[in-house]
């Protein structure tokens, strides 16, 4: 009785993708990647995107280890407020980014005033808007790790005498490493595809803000076969998410 739902299910998600690979410019393909626009657009995007994943990491981690392992009244609040980004339309997303952060913003009048720095519209907005999106993913993964890690072994550790800077580098931090590892991913790959957010936040600049998503939206209108190049990469990039992945799915499912 479920296999036809389910066949049209598989269907309605996999036929869009079959098509974008179908009526690809094969031929054309090698000269469309290579082409400055392109080349312009992924290299930004690939420098973002890795930005924003070490920003997520240096900030996201101490994060879920706060709502992992502390106690402390409104915990339950601090983490929904955390998911929030999650849900909410990137482009409402990259609006509030402006309200805090533009030249009239509740910070960022301030970042004008006293230092002279703009933030919105430029390449750093591209990286706070794409971590802002994006470190929810890495906040999740790390504290589903710490909360599944076994405390015995760190107790083990403090009793006999381990500083706890020890049994952090020790045993806390390479037994959640594949949480750390498939969340780092999870985020970069969120952070590649943004799009709604950083053209809200950030615009759209050839070489300053413009990344892949936004060049596949504005060349759709212009030249489709490298919007169709393109999406072909951001396709790729999600595919080999899926695959780096894989073991760790299945290893939970297992479970």
């Amino acid at each position: 009785m479920l296999l036809l739902p389910a066949g049209l299910g598989f269907a309605f998600l996999v036929l869009p993708l079959l098509a974008l690979v179908v009526r690809a410019p094969w031929r054309a393909l090698p000269s469309l990647l290579v082409s400055p626009e392109v080349g312009t657009a992924l290299r930004l995007s690939l420098v973002c995107a890795t930005s924003a994943t070490l920003l997520c990491l240096v900030l996201g981690v101490p994060l879920a280890w706060v709502l992992a392992r502390a106690d402390f009244p409104g915990r339950r609040l601090v983490r929904a407020l955390v998911t929030v980004p999650l849900v909410l339309p990137p482009v409402v997303g990259g609006v509030a980014l402006l309200l805090l952060l533009g030249r009239r913003g509740l910070v960022g009048r301030y970042l004008d005033a006293w230092f002279g720095i703009s933030i919105p519209f430029t390449t750093g907005a591209v990286i706070i808007a794409e971590a802002f999106v994006a470190m929810p993913f890495l906040v999740i993964a790390v504290e589903g790790a710490l909360r599944s890690a076994d405390r015995r072994y760190e107790d083990a550790a403090a009793t006999l005498g381990a500083s706890r800077g020890t049994v952090l580098r020790t045993i806390t931090l390479p037994l959640i490493a594949p949480g750390i590892s498939a969340g780092a991913v999870l985020c970069f790959a969120r952070a590649l595809g943004e799009f709604g957010a950083t053209i809200s936040f950030a615009g759209s600049f050839p070489g300053v803000t413009q990344t892949t998503p936004i060049a596949v939206y504005l060349a759709l209108e212009s030249d489709p076969p490298a919007a169709i190049a393109l999406s072909l990469v951001l396709l790729g990039v999600s595919v080999l998410v899926l695959v780096s992945l894989r073991d760790r799915w299945m290893t939970g499912a297992s479970r």
